[in-house]
């Protein structure tokens, strides 16, 4: 099957791209993606790795927002509480610091694609409970043309990377991004929420793969939820059983959670 010239001019960067890092591998030693120090092996050397605030228990069941003490079980944010999410539950790997911004942004922007194994090895620990029931997992889409300017997306390659940690299918086409949006930094929160509001929808020849299922959702950072919630959405319109989120970082207030309330999930 001949190619046509789009998937011809994609194919040729992404072999110009794999033969360029060979080469750099072999000539230069691979360096801390944060501090620039040589490193073998993940791309974050140890004292950054040590930096790195990985979230762990106790916190919010419905957000995953990590709580200053443990309040019980069943416990949820005031957050949860005040504004409650369209998806069910989120889970994130480590708050979004200096250490885990450097991570994201070397992924995201500068073709650090092999940083995804590591930190979508770090996700599936974090989000094992979400994805012990999960049906497949759905990466948050861009839209075409910042997609054509970046060269791929980042949030599918972290849902391959956890799809190699776990038995579970990426559908990666579930979702589009039918509108194109601008980038939501800078922008309040609600701001964010217009910003997206309608951008996705499921294509109706993929309908029978969301329908009835339990699905997750894959993003790099999570900020306001703006996007993810916007995702959702879309999915539960479509039928989808169950949304959750799975993030790589998760951006925490500085005076992290204290006051909770007694609510079911």
């Amino acid at each position: 099957m001949q190619l046509s010239a789009p998937a011809m001019i994609s194919s040729l960067r992404a072999t110009w791209r794999s033969t360029a890092r060979l080469m750099l591998d072999v000539a230069l030693p691979t360096l801390c993606v944060a501090c620039r120090e040589p490193v073998a092996g993940d791309g974050v050397c140890g004292a950054c790795w040590a930096n790195l605030s990985f979230i762990e228990k106790p916190y919010c069941p419905r957000l995953g927002i990590p709580f200053v003490y443990d309040p019980g079980p069943d416990l949820m944010s005031m957050e949860a509480i005040a504004s409650p999410p369209v998806y069910n539950q989120a889970r994130a790997a480590v708050r979004y610091d200096d250490v885990a911004r450097t991570l994201v942004h070397a992924l995201k922007y500068h073709d650090r694609t092999d940083l995804a194994p590591t930190m979508g090895r770090w996700m599936a620990r974090a989000g094992g409970e979400l994805l012990q029931s999960a049906d497949a997992l759905v990466p948050v889409p861009l839209h075409w043309r910042r997609g054509w300017s970046r060269r791929f997306n980042q949030s599918g390659a972290l849902a391959k990377a956890i799809a190699r940690q776990r038995p579970i299918a990426v559908l990666g086409d579930a979702l589009k991004r039918i509108k194109p949006t601008q980038q939501q930094i800078g922008l309040s929160r609600s701001e964010r929420a217009g910003n997206v509001q309608g951008a996705f929808a499921v294509p109706p020849d993929r309908l029978h793969a969301v329908r009835g299922r339990h699905l997750v959702l894959i993003d790099d950072v999570l900020t306001s939820g703006a996007t993810v919630n916007a995702c959702a959405r879309a999915l539960l319109r479509a039928k989808a059983e169950r949304v959750d989120v799975l993030v790589f970082a998760r951006v925490v207030p500085e005076r992290r959670v204290v006051d909770t309330f007694e609510a079911p999930i």
